[in-house]
């Protein structure tokens, strides 16, 4: 979002008035009725009438110093030819000039990105996101004083997609770091940013949900809320009512390039360990489980004999990676970190990264229908993969014909055993198990000819779990076999 053009769309407000409607009534009486005085009617406020809208007012004026607006430019290849090239007859070259966009200068294009930042210390500090800074030549922050000052980069974490700029300046006004944990859904939250290039712009809303987890970001459990987040707003803070940031606004979901009522925000502590790291050694470092997991659906759960669908589910192990040192395997289910419960696959990447590369971690595992504790110290992480089971699942038979693997096709993937799936019916594609993946095991139990998993389905009961490889990735698929 940093480096969006800018396009500015105005929209007309339209104000609906409530007019008070009055009903007469006729006084139509029976012969020597005396009137009689209206019943009393006795109401109670409604929960909705005793509660307060929020005033932002004060973290506004008080906090709203300390957020800035960062502009970048940078160079980029410029193609030959076309709109905003240099060409003096483009109508839309003054449109570039003014407010940003690709301009040719000898064969290179000057790239122009606007975001938000906040000051985290006094002496300069500065946070924002990565994208925002991402490949400029020049950064300037200006703060609300109109004081513009050159910053310079400090260091970059993409994976979280945060950054930490510095500008020469000492008696900065400052935000106060909050606890996100202590965030609740549904509270009242409010974004400070400039978007569109609008400074110092306040917007509200709520806190929608917690610890999401988006495509290519396992490391960052995200923030999510429904405040009006624009390009422009990247790298401005996420106060919650007492004034303390608990998240830097990130990411938006959209259709249309702007906001639609489905923002992220990175994690306040996530950001501020970031923050530390880059500070101290010029490099973030995360702890590595050395494990694929996954998410324990319904059907999953049933066929692993848990009360209810919780915990990250152990899809694949690396072999010598410090899971399987501690003797962590396919078909464990994680429930839990240093005591912490798990209630899904997607809180356990961000837990694990968080903690230091070399340290100890006390995992608390189901396996064969019990818990138990499994201790691990930690690799350094270089990449983490999360895999996600697809499909639905129905009763019936499997409706798989597999035949085993050539010498040369398990060579190829890398596995002992496994079968190649060759037909799909029924209930295993309900399931969404496809012709080309390879069955390595049911419910545990490793397979390498039919025979095997034929007798292993019809031990199986209900449900089955069956580990496939498709591609690169090792998944559970749950299958009901009736």
């Amino acid at each position: 979002m940093g480096k969006s053009k800018r396009v500015f769309v105005l929209a007309s407000t339209l104000a609906v008035g409530t007019a008070s409607g009055y009903a007469f009534h006729g006084r139509a009486m029976a012969a020597g009725a005396a009137p009689q005085p209206p019943a009393a009617v006795t109401t109670s406020p409604t929960p909705a009438a005793r509660a307060a809208l929020p005033d932002f007012r004060g973290i506004v004026e008080r906090y709203g110093p300390a957020v800035v607006n960062v502009s970048t430019t940078g160079t980029m290849r410029a193609p030959t030819g076309g709109a905003g090239q240099g060409d003096p007859d483009d109508p839309f070259n003054e449109f570039y000039k003014r407010f940003g966009g690709p301009q040719s200068r000898g064969g290179e294009a000057i790239t122009r990105g606007m975001g938000s930042g906040f000051i985290v210390k006094s002496d300069g500090t500065i946070l924002t996101n990565a994208h925002v800074v991402a490949d400029a030549n020049e950064i300037t922050v200006k703060l609300t004083d109109r004081r513009e000052f050159r910053a310079r980069v400090v260091g970059v974490d993409k994976t979280t997609d945060v950054a930490v700029l510095k500008i020469d300046a000492k008696d900065l006004p400052t935000v106060k770091i909050g606890d996100p944990s202590r965030a609740q859904v549904g509270e009242w939250v409010v974004a400070i940013g400039a978007p569109f290039g609008f400074e110092n712009s306040a917007t509200a809303g709520i806190l929608s949900a917690r610890s999401r987890s988006l495509p290519g970001d396992g490391y960052v459990p995200f923030l999510q809320t429904d405040v009006a987040v624009n390009p422009g707003n990247s790298g401005g803070p996420l106060f919650d009512t007492e004034g303390e940031v608990i998240g830097i606004n990130s990411q938006i979901y959209t259709r249309s390039g702007g906001y639609m009522g489905v923002s992220f925000a990175i994690p306040i502590d996530v950001a501020m360990n970031v923050e530390q790291q880059l500070v101290a050694h010029g490099k973030v470092t995360r702890g590595k489980l050395g494990a694929t997991v996954q998410d324990v659906n319904q059907g999953l759960a049933e066929s692993f004999g848990l009360e209810r669908p919780a915990g990250a589910l152990v899809s694949s192990v690396e072999p010598d990676g410090p899971a399987a040192k501690a003797g962590l395997r396919a078909g464990d289910v994680i429930l839990g970190l240093n005591g912490k419960e798990l209630a899904s696959s997607a809180e356990l990447p961000p837990q694990v990264a968080n903690l230091k590369p070399g340290s100890e971690a006390k995992l608390q595992v189901w396996r064969d229908h019990g818990r138990r504790g499994v201790d691990v110290r930690l690799g350094e992480a270089k990449d983490t993969t999360v895999a996600e089971a697809h499909g639905e699942h129905s009763g019936g038979r499997l409706g798989l014909a597999v035949r085993p693997l050539t010498p040369e096709e398990r060579q190829q993937a890398g596995v002992p055993g496994g079968l190649l799936v060759e037909e799909v019916t029924g209930p295993a594609a309900r399931a969404g198990i496809q012709a080309g993946d390879v069955v390595l095991a049911l419910n545990g139990q490793p397979v390498s000819n039919v025979d095997q998993l034929r007798e292993l389905a019809g031990k199986a009961g209900k449900h089955a779990a069956l580990l496939v490889e498709r591609g690169e990735a090792k998944i559970f698929v749950p299958v009901e076999i009736g």
